[in-house]
């Protein structure tokens, strides 16, 4: 998929872009920490072939979104989301990759008559159980001037199978993205992003057409598997543990994840 060009949501401190691409039922794909909103090239023509209206957004700070927020973790991340819906008029499918999957979580239990369904990839709906001094030496990788070297570094790690054909090129966009004035600075806030607001609602979701994607070679969970199905019990959810796959599955291995996608986005949305 070819980025177009980005329509931008005002919202209170700085503006959301994203852009558009069907017809149908409304999708919204919400990318993690680090990333654009082209992780999902390989999800939205498949979505927009099977009569779906698609969405992808850039997290604030992130692409062409701006960084003069003054709050970049998952609940302003979830409000964002929200604010497109009613922008493109909803209820919509929301599927969120990494931390992505944190704000749809609060998004739909925060509006629940706006959230027809929730795809969760890579999730991180609580925060996870790793050494505090490992996490603090990641977070102080992750800012300062050698933030854009260290997580351009890091990345490759998170696709343990395949790289796209065109990785090189999207690496590219990212370092532009995160040369971009304050933008860095907003990645280095991002960072520090709590997930108890995304675990305490968890609850409040339940009743919804929930779908759990985990690669099962995810580098950033100590046990992909385990996350995975405590995520798949809490919500009464499908999970799709995809062999081999690290963090960003739907662009590691699009032919697998794409069908579950397109049923999870059917079920939530038929009658619509």
């Amino acid at each position: 998929m070819t980025e177009t060009q980005a329509q931008m949501l005002d919202r209170p401190g700085g503006r959301i872009a994203y852009d558009v691409r069907g017809d149908g039922p409304l999708v919204v794909c919400v990318p993690g920490m680090g990333e654009l909103r082209s992780v999902y090239r390989f999800t939205v023509p498949t979505l927009a072939a099977a009569g779906l209206r698609v969405a992808t957004m850039d997290l604030r700070g992130h692409g062409d979104s701006d960084a003069t927020f003054a709050s970049y973790d998952d609940v302003a991340a979830g409000s964002d989301v929200l604010a497109l819906i009613e922008r493109l008029g909803g209820p919509a499918v929301v599927i969120g990759n990494s931390m992505g999957a944190g704000a749809g979580v609060w998004a739909t239990a925060e509006q629940p008559s706006q959230v027809a369904g929730l795809a969760l990839v890579g999730p991180f709906v609580r925060n996870p159980k790793i050494n505090p001094v490992m996490q603090q030496a990641f977070r102080l990788a992750m800012s300062g001037p050698w933030a854009v070297r260290a997580w351009l570094s890091y990345l490759p790690r998170l696709y343990p199978s395949r790289k796209p054909g065109d990785f090189a090129g999207h690496l590219a966009s990212l370092r532009e993205s995160m040369r971009r004035p304050g933008h860095a600075k907003a990645f280095a806030a991002t960072t520090r992003t709590s997930h108890t607001p995304a675990q305490e609602r968890l609850p409040r979701v339940k009743g919804k057409p929930v779908l759990v994607v985990m690669g099962a070679r995810d580098p950033d969970f100590p046990d992909p598997r385990a996350e995975a199905e405590w995520i798949r019990d809490t919500l009464d959810a499908e999970l799709l543990l995809v062999p081999g796959a690290g963090h960003y599955p739907q662009a590691e291995t699009p032919d697998v994840v794409n069908p579950a996608l397109v049923r999870l986005c059917q079920e939530a949305t038929a009658g619509a």
